[in-house]
């Protein structure tokens, strides 16, 4: 029986029916006390005596699930297992602490801009519960990269044990023909706080931003990004599932060019055309009307379709990470086997519940017994080989 679907759910989405937001932060606000006691509590080596280190140890012994099959060394770092909390979530990386132990084999936080900025005004957060879905226009709302690289020197990140990566967005202040400084500037001051970063020119809720997508726009960010960096960070591009076939080619080709770790497959999408939800009940609007983009279960066939189409174009050399749309084991292994190295979660987490983590990492593993493979690395990319 799954409690959280059953009752937990249900009880939170109706309490708050009218702002998903406030459940948002809500549970970033408990996540962030919870690390920021768990930190201080395991500095002072007083574990026993702090609350929130006896929570996340109970967390931690009911959530994760560790097994060698699914541990897997990409671009210079390791991870215990392959299911990520997908960007998005905690913006501006006041959990980072605590997101292992809640199973997660890598964390990205963000998206974080150079500038601080509130976001798009309320409401901007939408439930489509017939879809298994969300909406949202957010807008980059965030503390701004500074405050970031503050927070992530104080938080001890030796106690972080899951690779962290960043997600980097354009400042809405900032006009298009400087994005790539404004890029640069994030990353000056993030670059020795990430495992990873992600350049996130795919949101539709940045006026502009997707056109960075362009190949002449995002070269230009590339390069300022890969002379700052010297190599020493993998970073990946995170692209739109609403791209059509040559501009992900062109994509890939700048990829292959500045010699980037990856490509993050996908963003929200922007269609609506098989939504079975036609009404917000928030706003009792037309989803039509809402702007905005749709992540969760809608988003997974074209997500898969994208990591394929990298996966092929590439010959399986390129690394992916594979979001959007993933509510169960099945998933999961589809993405993976279609060529994602990793895989994300964010819409399916909030839905499913804090077990999904477990389940599907449990499920893979069944998978990989029932196709003899001895690791997860094996079945990256499995479809295609065959």
């Amino acid at each position: 029986m799954d409690i959280y679907k059953l009752a937990i759910r249900p009880l939170l989405f109706n309490l708050v029916k009218a702002d998903p937001e406030w459940l948002h932060s809500s549970t970033i606000r408990s996540l962030k006390w919870l690390s920021h006691n768990d930190v201080q509590g395991k500095a002072e080596e007083a574990r026993l005596r702090s609350p929130a280190s006896w929570v996340s140890s109970r967390l931690q012994q009911s959530l994760c699930l560790e097994d060698t099959r699914l541990e897997q060394n990409l671009f210079g770092l390791h991870f215990p297992n392959p299911l990520g909390l997908a960007a998005g979530f905690d913006k501006d990386g006041v959990a980072a602490p605590i997101w292992s132990n809640l199973g997660f084999g890598f964390a990205e936080l963000g998206t974080v801009t150079y500038h601080p900025q509130p976001g798009n005004p309320p409401p901007r957060l939408f439930r489509l519960p017939l879809d298994k879905a969300a909406l949202n226009r957010m807008g980059f709302n965030n503390s701004g990269a500074a405050a970031m690289a503050k927070l992530l020197s104080q938080s001890h990140q030796e106690l972080i044990s899951i690779p962290i990566g960043i997600n980097l967005g354009k400042s809405k202040v900032t006009p298009l023909e400087e994005a790539a400084c404004d890029y640069l500037n994030s990353f000056r001051l993030l670059k020795d706080c990430g495992d990873y970063f992600v350049v996130n020119v795919s949101s539709p809720n940045t006026p502009g931003l997707r056109s960075l997508q362009d190949r002449g726009m995002l070269s230009s960010i590339l390069d300022l990004l890969q002379k700052e960096n010297k190599s020493q960070k993998p970073i990946f591009v995170k692209i739109a599932p609403d791209l059509e076939w040559e501009a992900i080619a062109d994509i890939i080709s700048l990829a292959q060019t500045y010699q980037l770790a990856g490509i993050i497959a996908t963003n929200t999408t922007i269609h609506r055309d098989q939504l079975k939800t036609r009404v917000i009940d928030q706003t009792g609007k037309s989803v039509t009307e809402e702007a905005g983009g749709i992540s969760g279960a809608p988003l997974r066939d074209r997500s898969t379709e994208v990591i394929r189409f990298i996966a092929m174009q590439t010959q399986g050399k390129m690394p992916i990470i594979g979001v959007g749309g993933i509510f169960s084991p099945e998933d999961a292994w589809e993405k993976i086997t279609v060529g994602a190295s990793l895989i994300q979660i964010y819409t399916g987490w909030i839905y499913e519940g804090p077990m999904i983590v477990r389940r599907i990492l449990q499920g893979l593993l069944s998978k990989l017994e029932q196709n003899g493979l001895n690791s997860i690395s094996e079945a990256v990319g499995l479809q295609i080989k065959r």
